[in-house]
């Protein structure tokens, strides 16, 4: 009965099927999976199909491509090249897994595990309660007949910075960027959306989220993926960074929680 937490997968199918297979991941096992599920890699449509065949064994959580798939299904914005979603978007069952998809969580918190987890992060500027309550008013939004409303505003970069203030779709976008965009912050909280590269390579005004004071209980682990360029490293010891850039040419990474233990698998066209 073990807790398994992967990465990116982003239609790297063959890839997470290995990795799978490798951490003997069984039907007593619950699987962990930290967004971005979709776009990237050859196989999107098989991801999909298994996660939503498997759903009651897993726990995942949106990523911001698989934000920008449903906001191509609901006619916010189109589909390009690199995408590679046509597999999904010409798919006959298209509708009925992006109606689902709009319906998972933005975060999980399993208590009994103190264990959280979300695409890219947590705000620095939230503590836990805030956390819940932000991701729980944003999967309403999207689980509503009104979610193309957002997604059609979900584009941007500000605000860059939390308050108790914000409303409307300004709050929604700000929530979805914290969850699912952020690397770096300000030293004053504010979120950065334009540098994407290793923390060694920032510039210096700028700090991981996961570096700044925390207001989330220290008793917590915290699990994300998202950022690939650090390749699973510079974290403090309980926060996990579990996107090894597996579309890039990297590897797809398991973690198991109970012991701490990784499994990868590279990616197939780069040999394992």
């Amino acid at each position: 009965m073990a807790n398994l937490l992967i990465g990116d997968i982003h239609g790297c199918y063959d890839e997470f099927m290995r990795v799978l297979e490798k951490a003997k991941f069984s039907s007593s096992d619950t699987l962990w999976l930290t967004g971005d599920l979709v776009a990237r890699g050859p196989k999107s449509l098989d991801v999909l199909r298994f996660v939503k065949h498997n759903a009651n064994q897993i726990r995942l959580v949106l990523g911001n491509h698989d934000l920008h798939l449903l906001s191509i299904y609901a006619g916010v914005t189109v589909s390009k090249k690199k995408d590679n979603l046509e597999c999904v978007i010409n798919a006959p069952d298209f509708d009925e897994l992006m109606n689902w998809l709009r319906k998972q969580p933005l975060v999980q918190i399993d208590e009994s595990l103190k264990l959280i987890m979300t695409h890219a992060g947590i705000s620095p500027q939230w503590d836990l309660e805030t956390l819940k309550k932000c991701a729980n008013d944003l999967n309403i939004m999207l689980s509503s007949d009104s979610y193309a409303l957002f997604l059609d505003k979900m584009y941007g970069n500000f605000p860059d910075e939390w308050s108790p203030e914000l409303k409307g779709l300004d709050r929604l976008r700000y929530i979805a960027n914290a969850l699912t965009r952020m690397r770096f912050c300000y030293e004053d909280g504010r979120l950065d959306f334009y540098c994407k590269k290793s923390p060694e390579q920032a510039p210096s005004k700028l700090k991981p989220w996961f570096l700044l004071s925390s207001k989330i209980p220290k008793e917590y682990s915290i699990v994300f993926g998202h950022w690939a360029a650090l390749n699973g490293k510079g974290t403090p010891e309980t926060i996990y960074a579990l996107d090894t850039g597996c579309c890039w040419g990297g590897k797809l990474t398991c973690l198991r929680f109970e012991d701490k233990k990784y499994f990868k698998k590279r990616n197939i066209e780069t040999k394992s």
